[in-house]
């Protein structure tokens, strides 16, 4: 990897991160040997080409990993894509505990990155699950039976912000929890907000 490759607005996430410092920076090399672009995006170093998202590079408590944006679209000849929650559509991670890991799959995680812009180049879509397919939870049903005007404004969201919602209000597993969350979409609904805006 040339250092004249690498963003220096990204750099303070490789030398911040103690934990997993050795396994990003090899992660770095790999992404940026494939002649991908360096940015930061949601706090996280990201690798595009041609401004299109291909891997970005996240660290959690038990592992590090590349995220890779279009990842149920990619070949896993190895089995080595993980679908990080049983929500997640699209994205898929490899997930790493160690450099040596790391080293030893060089090659195959090139090769994955290599498909992963090749899909990109192609211009292929994952196909998301529907609005529809998204169970409504009661409590939030009830209001928009009861609110018409609630129920105009939740339509007139953008499909996937409304899938956002149905997610987001229905993670809570208490009815105490479900309906603080209601509380506090409402408004942002009426706005035409996205829950997390």
């Amino acid at each position: 990897m040339s250092k004249n490759n690498t963003n220096p607005k990204v750099d303070w996430y490789f030398i911040k991160e103690e934990k997993w410092h050795h396994e990003i920076e090899k992660m770095r090399t790999i992404a940026l040997d494939c002649r991908l672009t360096e940015e930061l995006k949601w706090g996280c170093p990201c690798y595009t080409q041609n401004g299109k998202n291909i891997v970005l590079i996240h660290v959690f408590k038990e592992y590090c990993a590349y995220l890779f944006f279009k990842g149920v679209l990619l070949q896993d000849p190895y089995a080595i894509l993980i679908q990080q929650t049983k929500d997640v559509q699209v994205p898929r991670q490899i997930r790493f505990t160690s450099l040596d890991q790391i080293v030893k799959l060089e090659s195959i995680l090139k090769d994955y990155i290599k498909d992963a812009i090749e899909v990109e180049k192609k211009g292929l879509k994952a196909e998301l699950k529907k609005t529809s397919e998204y169970k409504v939870p009661e409590e939030f049903q009830r209001r928009l039976d009861d609110i018409p005007a609630l129920k105009k404004a939740f339509e007139a969201l953008t499909p996937g912000r409304q899938r956002g919602y149905l997610y987001f209000l229905g993670q809570p597993k208490t009815l105490k929890g479900r309906e603080a969350r209601i509380e506090k979409a409402i408004p942002k609904i009426f706005e035409g907000k996205a829950w997390d805006d």
